[in-house]
């Protein structure tokens, strides 16, 4: 089942509420995964289960990427959110350096969909129910 997603940009009104947030607007419980460029490595980080209908913070502090990357899982609907920028991604809590040869290492190799700050020091992603009636998503 694929699941819809919406991303909107939130300014902090001070610099101590900069950051970039993950809303589960969804009834549903989901795991979080995200990928960003640390100097000159990728690393993706996992897993963040969020319930129904909550936040959670996934960097704390004024955003230094443009571009942030998040794969989602519904673990009671067992869709997903995802996209084509393809990391590394396992089971269990992970923080794995480097995005190459994830199956030869050992991982899964998983799609993610790019956000992109537009450079802002934060931002809100929202993940939201599949969109009803067919109209082909966005």
């Amino acid at each position: 089942m694929a699941l819809a997603l919406s991303a909107l940009s939130v300014l902090g009104a001070t610099p101590a509420h900069a950051e970039l947030r993950l809303c589960n607007k969804t009834e549903s419980q989901v795991g979080v995964a995200i990928g960003y460029r640390e100097e000159a490595d990728w690393v993706t980080e996992g897993w963040w289960n969020l319930p129904a209908n909550s936040c959670e913070t996934l960097v704390a502090g004024s955003l230094v990427s443009r571009f942030y990357y998040i794969y989602a899982v519904d673990y009671d609907q067992f869709g997903e959110w995802g996209g084509r920028a393809f990391m590394c991604t396992r089971e269990k809590e992970f923080t794995i350096r480097g995005i190459e040869d994830c199956v030869a290492r050992g991982f899964e190799r998983t799609g993610f969909f790019e956000i992109d700050t537009g450079e802002q020091a934060s931002w809100t992603v929202q993940l939201t129910e599949p969109v009803q009636g067919g109209t082909g998503g966005q």
